[in-house]
């Protein structure tokens, strides 16, 4: 591996400059490492604290944050990152762009959650996929009558709390292109407010500046995109007046996920700062010599992956490093994009193998990364010589752990036939399940799972901590799926489920079973406001040890004659919610992940299970953010849902569902599924999906949600109603199914027994 001369780090180390900085980290988790955030937030919901002790928890959560980076090294902190919900919806508020919906909710705090949540009264707004991650943003309206405002009040408190912590203190910000260009508009005109927003990220600029800021972030993913030449004129005429005069801090543009190719000129050539460039996706250093205007800026260097849970070839970074160093005139170590999509230590970890462990970094270890290699930047590699040692022995024993390399599962991989990725016609399919199911027009679902009620919970810490045994835990499991499947009955659903109370996540649930796989124990992330996920790790060769969910599924059948659903993660899904092995092409994990499933569903139906669902909610988030890599994607994707599903005979019924995220990109790869029915996100939406569908020529089964389960908002018959007539306009009755957007498992009983029985009755009204 490439090792950076101590010449090359010695021209770093030459290079100094007041309000400089050579090591930080792009952004903050803010859950609170035992989802403290969370656990607060819902309090407050459930009217058990007030809005003081809401904001009382945060406060602590954001100064021990700020004293354990100062603590760690950092010589400027990102502050401003933290949110109660999401940070899309922050900038709302900051520029005074909320719906008019809420605006007669006097309390502000209550307003903010109304648009994130909704009410019995008020719709919430939309929400999708950051990027390609599996972070949910609310996406903002901008309509006509939007009277955009500053309303700064948030940035500069924190901003504030740190100056008083003595914290080296940049406010981080969205910027006004990926805000306005994520933004929903009725015209599709949102670009054209840029000039308004700029006037008020000047004002903010100032108003920060005058608070004590010397640097502020300012974050720019959207440059990562396919942006239009005239878009890209954009970046840099609101760049050049941003960055125009000096009554306002230092100028960082923040770009992650990827690089911004010749985006970076058009930022790079106006009077900022400095830029931050993500350099675990690809980027080539050597690449940035065609940029000259760096040679007077700061360049930022994500060369920690902030994305995902490897420990960092430092000798590879350092190496990058130095190659950066012939081309910017200042340097800074940092993560590759925030630290809000890996979990907070691995401190709290202590049942994870110590092979395994000694390859990880979490947030905590990242930081410590990046102040090894500010280090040498400051102090020449020599300096680190025992940090490089540790680096290379550990990535050494990682690439020869036999784990990496099954010869059994490589060789099943390598024998696939092209029959094992396809089935009989759909319509020869669709006769033969007609007759088998006999369900009648606009047959009811639901998508998987129920309430997870406390009952649930405490079993599962209770097997966890020995309390009870298996058999008591498994009797208990047993008594939540009948109870489940006698309420479904008693709505008077059509295809019922068996609630999936068993299961803590619909992947790490599948990867606790599967070789190649660990979990964690606190090893939680943000998925969207107090939802928390723990991702499993993919790091070695995925097999079935023996059938994952065939007893709770046979279980659940032998208490009813209608047909209940055996529910499945899809491949794609379980690669997109984990943190994925980083030594070869994610399309092999992913045939070995459907191998695993493909042999679930064939024992799924040699128990007589009729319907087999087959999830894959993260088609679209895996999407490459730059067209030209789409089709290599789309491509491995589709295969490995088909991989999974097509072991099954044509009389099973194989259903697959995707929600929350913009599907116009991904149509004809939905149809490529393959999937008698296809159930998807729309209530939101309000039903826009099913015309991407309709264009694109999509024939099959599709179940558009009627009810949003993101939101307590209970929706009336009539409201279901008039979906599904809205539905019909683009479906006919014999494919549309009636479903809610997604499951049920973070909704209560007290929210999902009237919603249901208002879907039913819709239903049956329309029929």
């Amino acid at each position: 591996m490439a090792v950076a001369s101590s010449s090359a780090m010695e021209n770093i180390v030459t290079v100094s400059q007041q309000k400089q900085f050579t090591a930080t980290v792009l952004g903050l988790p803010r859950v609170g490492p035992r989802r403290e955030l969370k656990r607060a937030t819902e309090a407050y919901w459930a009217g058990t604290i007030d809005a003081q002790a809401l904001h009382t928890a945060a406060r602590e959560l954001r100064r021990t944050q700020l004293a354990e980076l100062r603590a760690a090294g950092l010589d400027s902190i990102p502050v401003g990152t933290f949110s109660y919900y999401d940070q899309m919806l922050d900038t709302a508020v900051l520029l005074g762009a909320l719906p008019p919906r809420v605006a007669d909710i006097a309390d502000p705090l209550d307003r903010y959650f109304a648009a994130a949540r909704g009410t019995e009264t008020v719709e919430p707004l939309e929400m999708t996929k950051w990027f390609d991650t599996n972070y949910h943003y609310l996406v903002p309206e901008i309509g006509p009558d939007t009277t955009f405002s500053l309303h700064p009040e948030k940035p500069l408190d924190e901003l504030q709390e740190a100056v008083e912590l003595g914290a080296p203190a940049r406010p981080v910000v969205i910027g006004p292109l990926t805000f306005l260009k994520l933004a929903k508009s009725a015209d599709g005109s949102a670009l054209t407010r840029l000039p308004e927003l700029v006037a008020l990220y000047r004002e903010l600029l100032r108003r920060l500046a005058n608070a004590g800021a010397e640097w502020v972030q300012i974050d720019e993913p959207i440059l990562v995109t396919d942006l239009t030449a005239a878009e890209m004129d954009l970046v840099h005429s609101a760049y050049t007046e941003l960055s125009a005069g000096g009554d306002r801090p230092a100028i960082l543009v923040a770009t992650y996920f990827g690089h911004p190719d010749a985006a970076l000129a058009a930022v790079a050539d106006t009077e900022i700062e400095g830029i931050a460039l993500d350099f675990t996706s690809g980027t080539d250093p050597s690449a940035l010599a065609h940029v000259p205007v760096l040679a007077n800026k700061l360049v930022v260097a994500g060369v920690v992956d902030g994305r995902n849970v490897w420990r960092t070839d430092l000798d590879l970074a350092v190496s990058t490093l130095g190659e950066l160093s012939r081309v910017a005139a200042h340097v800074a170590v940092s993560s590759s994009c925030s630290l809000l999509h890996v979990p907070y230590t691995l401190t709290a970890e202590a049942r994870l193998d110590e092979q395994l462990r000694s390859w990880l970094a979490f947030g905590a270890e990242k930081v410590a990364e990046v102040n090894v290699l500010a280090r040498g930047l400051r102090a020449g590699p020599e300096s680190i010589d025992t940090a490089l040692a540790a680096a290379r022995a550990a990535l050494a024993a990682r690439r020869s752990d036999p784990r990496l390399h099954d010869p059994q599962v490589r060789a099943k991989v390598a024998a696939l036939k092209p029959e094992a990725f396809r089935r009989a016609p759909a319509e020869q399919r669709r006769e033969l399940q007609r007759e088998r199911l006999q369900l009648p027009t606009l047959p009811t679902t639901t998508i998987g799972s129920y309430p997870q009620t406390s009952a649930i919970r405490l079993a599962r810490a209770a097997r966890r901590t020995g309390q009870i045994d298996e058999a008591e835990y498994i009797a208990r499991m047993r008594a939540e799926i009948a109870n489940t499947v006698a309420l479904q009955e008693e709505l008077g659903l059509d295809v019922l489920v068996h609630g999936e109370p068993e299961r803590n996540d619909m992947v790490q649930y599948f990867a606790e079973q599967l070789e190649g796989f660990a979990a964690t124990e606190q090893g939680w992330v943000q998925s969207y406001g107090t939802r928390c996920v723990r991702p499993p790790i993919l790091f070695g060769d995925v097999t079935r040890r023996q059938p994952m969910t065939v007893e709770w599924i046979d279980y659940a059948q032998s208490l009813t004659d209608k047909p209940v659903k055996g529910m499945l993660t899809g491949p794609v899904t379980i690669l997109a919610w984990s943190f994925v092995r980083d030594d070869q092409p994610l399309g092999e994990s992913a045939r070995q992940v459907a191998l695993a499933i493909r042999d679930e569903t064939v024992d799924l139906q040699s128990t007589g299970i009729r319907i087999i669902q087959v999830d894959e909610p993260a088609l679209r988030e895996l999407l490459p953010l730059r067209a030209v890599d789409r089709p290599a994607y789309l491509d491995w994707s589709v295969q490995s849902f088909r991989l999974a599903t097509s072991g099954v005979s044509d009389a099973t019924q194989i259903h697959t569902h995707l929600c929350y995220s913009e599907f116009g990109d991904v149509i004809d790869s939905i149809a490529g599924l393959d999937a008698d029915v296809t159930s998807i996100e729309a209530a939101r939406s309000h039903m826009e999906v099913l015309d991407d569908l309709n264009a694109a020529g999509f024939d099959l089964g599709v179940g558009p949600g009627v009810y949003d389960i993101h939101s307590p908002r209970v929706p009336s018959v009539e409201e279901v109603t008039a979906s599904l007539r809205e539905a019909l306009k683009a479906v006919s009755a014999e494919r549309l199914w009636v479903n809610p957007d997604c499951g049920l498992k973070t909704r209560s009983r007290t929210e999902v027994e009237p919603a249901l029985r208002n879907m039913v009755a819709a239903a049956a009204s329309v029929r």
